[in-house]
């Protein structure tokens, strides 16, 4: 992951740039050591805002105040991008909630040099070690437990049969140059190829993610940041051919100024059948049903394209999942909760009622969507594997990719210019 040293002054530069002044923050983590009742209060930060998960989330925390009648469960939940700039800003202040979302890796590490976060190490045993173990390496720290998954996924395209079908396309792509034969397909019979959330950035990021894994292979991208260059030919390379698919001008009308998962943002037109495809994770298809109408059996899943003549592999996988961690402090029923929450019983509720991948072997039977069973085939036979990168690598670093290629992808930087600004930002973290 990188060892960028901590310091509260850091994040407080980070906030800043954020525009999050002080005053925006709020108290958490204060309400956990129980009142003149006897009860505790454990405040949970989620972004699950997208239905069935909502209201899936909020039905497990009473279920657990129900079989706990000493516990409340404060929830909290957020999108995406709000998220993180108020973690951000949290995390300057030195005030956590008592359970946080987290995707492990640099911005989980950066927090946990801080001293902010608990080491559940000896907290969670033994039901800990039971998770798959896949799902617990972006969570790892010097061999140290600091989060929980509830969820471990991968990014891949999400595409419209039928739209395909409409284009004279048979198969999906397995190469960039036969991906970019199937987008001028799909212009050609008039049929928007790809819908993107312009505006939050980040889906934006993983495409020139992907594109890098595939022309410089997994391992340089970590390669990369340790070594703070990513100005190699490959990593230009990446750019270029990004470059080159905004070329085709592929996305959706207005799609710089789109959300994702709002009703005219990004999910929504795929699951509206607007446009063929998305380059997203594994909660696509309830997101799509969620701010559209979904696409039901249209709906199908291919990975990411190798490159010809690149180094990576169409084996190798970029994405993650969702874990939960706990400030620094807090109570055992912050810890109860997580254990409740990584509960073969829990899991099997998210699997069938949200689409989750599992993270408790036992939970694994309980796929019955064809997709996801071809997610969990694609990462069960991953070569190599890539945590986000806006989370792998220091905040600072993931959200100078996250800007650059949503600059490349307006027309603004060259991609040397990407690979020379995410470089810059690198070294001065050191």
């Amino acid at each position: 992951m990188g060892d960028p040293a901590l310091s509260r002054r850091g994040f407080l530069t980070a906030s800043a740039a954020a525009g999050l002044g002080m005053t925006a923050l709020t108290a958490c983590g204060g309400d956990s050591d129980g009142g003149s009742s006897g009860t505790t209060t454990v405040e949970w930060w989620n972004i699950s805002t997208t239905e069935p998960s909502k209201t899936v989330w909020a039905a497990l925390a009473r279920k657990y105040e129900a079989q706990n009648p000493k516990v409340k469960i404060k929830i909290v939940q957020m999108e995406n991008d709000a998220y993180k700039s108020k973690m951000t800003a949290l995390t300057a202040s030195g005030k956590l909630p008592d359970i946080f979302h987290t995707w492990g890796g640099g911005v989980l590490k950066q927090q946990v040099d801080a001293g902010l976060v608990e080491n559940l190490t000896d907290r969670t045993k033994p039901w800990g070690e039971a998770l798959l173990p896949v799902a617990k390496e972006p969570y790892l720290l010097d061999d140290q437990v600091y989060g929980i998954p509830f969820d471990i996924g991968m990014i891949g395209f999400w595409y419209n049969k039928a739209l395909f079908e409409k284009a004279g396309i048979a198969e999906p792509p397995t190469t960039w140059d036969g991906f970019l034969d199937a987008v001028r397909k799909l212009k050609a019979a008039e049929v928007t190829p790809l819908a993107l959330a312009g505006k939050e950035k980040w889906p934006g990021m993983y495409y020139w993610a992907y594109l890098a894994m595939r022309t410089a292979g997994a391992e340089a991208l970590q390669k990369a940041y340790d070594d703070k260059d990513f100005t190699g030919a490959p990593f230009v390379e990446a750019g270029e051919h990004l470059e080159e698919l905004v070329g085709l001008q592929p996305f959706q009308k207005g799609f710089l100024g789109a959300a994702y998962s709002s009703p005219t943002g990004q999910a929504a037109t795929v699951g509206n059948g607007k446009a063929a495809m998305e380059l997203m994770g594994q909660w696509a298809p309830t997101v799509q049903a969620d701010a559209g109408k979904g696409l039901g059996k249209d709906l199908g899943f291919f990975p990411f394209p190798a490159v010809e003549g690149g180094k990576g592999a169409i084996t190798e996988v970029f994405g993650g999942g969702g874990g939960h961690a706990l400030r620094r402090g807090a109570p055992q029923e912050a810890v109860d909760f997580l254990k409740f929450f990584a509960s073969e019983a829990t899991d099997l509720e998210l699997v069938k009622k949200t689409g989750v991948l599992p993270v408790v072997p036992a939970a694994e039977s309980a796929i019955a969507d064809l997709n996801i069973k071809a997610v969990q085939a694609q990462l069960k036979a991953a070569t190599g594997f890539q945590l986000y990168l806006d989370q792998a690598y220091a905040p600072a670093v993931g959200q100078e990719v996250n800007d650059s290629v949503a600059a490349l992808i307006a027309g603004s930087k060259s991609p040397g210019q990407v690979a020379q600004s995410i470089t810059k930002t690198a070294k001065e973290e050191q």
